[in-house]
């Protein structure tokens, strides 16, 4: 069993920032890579930023350059830092994280952005 717990979500006004974090805990052997996803009201869930576990990234070309995702391995802990939040943004966060051949996700967390 893979536990996922996120945090870091909120309120924020337009311009503003916000970090998520996703501990993973349980049966943790080898995660290869970490994830966030987002899915906004009516739409699909899509893709945010991905990290292996050599530290490889890539983002969506909605976020690049605003976010940064990182991890730290020795934690079983991924981050997403968000700058310059905007009403668009506004999603539940998702981290998902793949290990051998199992995806895990987590519960998700609520980013509003106000303009």
């Amino acid at each position: 069993q893979v536990q996922l717990v996120e945090s870091g979500g909120g309120l924020v006004q337009a311009g503003g920032s916000l970090r998520l974090s996703c501990a993973a805990s349980g049966s943790i052997f080898n995660i290869n890579v970490m994830g966030w996803y987002r899915q906004a009201p009516g739409k699909q869930r899509e893709l945010v930023a991905t990290i292996t576990s050599g530290g490889t990234t890539n983002y969506a070309d909605s976020v690049k350059g605003r976010v940064t995702i990182s991890r730290d391995n020795a934690k079983n802990t991924v981050y997403l830092q968000m700058n310059s939040l905007k009403p668009e943004d506004t999603a539940v966060y998702y981290c998902k994280i793949s290990q051998y051949y199992s995806d895990y996700w987590g519960q998700g967390t609520q980013v509003t952005v106000s303009s």
